[in-house]
């Protein structure tokens, strides 16, 4: 065994560079659903996403109110920034026709919009972060109480977050397993 082999879960700096090179991942472009990733592809599938988002911000210079540095804890942003990506992989694809691009720009005016509404509703700004509020139907229990979260280190806090997040998916896989009858493979 290599001693210098980084462990599994360790994540490693150059991980979060801002620099966009390229993808990571080298499988041809597909949708990403987030709630089925495997641990391992969820992990790989974060930092390919973080690296574009750092990309894309700095080279379209975007504000915090179109792309703010706490969009990972907001579902609605990860899901709207994934889909742009995925669409940017699409259009730049070699097989793609010279109006891709100019498509993706069109399509890049739209999001921003949509990218302003999430967060304006989320409250997610420049140093701080909260939940995105959530409103309680009537006869369902009140909506938990929200309050500002002041992260200081955003990478260090983006590290950990997603750390969380694999071990969380591990945690939901492992019980899946085991719910599992060995005779028959169906949950039991």
């Amino acid at each position: 065994m290599d001693d210098n082999a980084p462990e599994p879960d360790v994540l490693e700096e150059d991980d979060f560079d801002t620099e966009f090179e390229g993808p990571l991942l080298v499988e041809p472009p597909h949708p990403i659903n987030w709630n089925l990733l495997s641990p391992e592809d969820l992990e790989a599938e974060w930092l390919e996403l973080n690296r574009w988002v750092h990309w894309l911000r700095n080279t379209y210079g975007l504000p915090t109110s179109v792309v703010p540095p706490f969009w990972h804890h907001h579902p609605e942003l990860l899901w709207e920034l994934s889909a742009l990506h995925l669409h940017w992989l699409c259009s730049y694809d070699t097989e793609k026709t010279g109006s891709a691009p100019l498509a993706w720009h069109r399509d890049f005016a739209d999001t921003r919009l949509r990218l302003r509404d999430w967060v304006a509703a989320a409250g997610t700004r420049l140093d701080r972060d909260r939940p995105t509020r959530q409103t309680s139907w009537p006869g369902e229990p009140p909506a938990p109480a929200v309050e500002d979260i002041i992260i200081e280190d955003r990478e260090a806090e983006f590290v950990e977050f997603v750390l969380a997040e694999v071990t969380k998916r591990r945690e939901e896989e492992d019980r899946l397993y085991r719910s599992l009858d060995p005779s028959t493979g169906e949950i039991s």
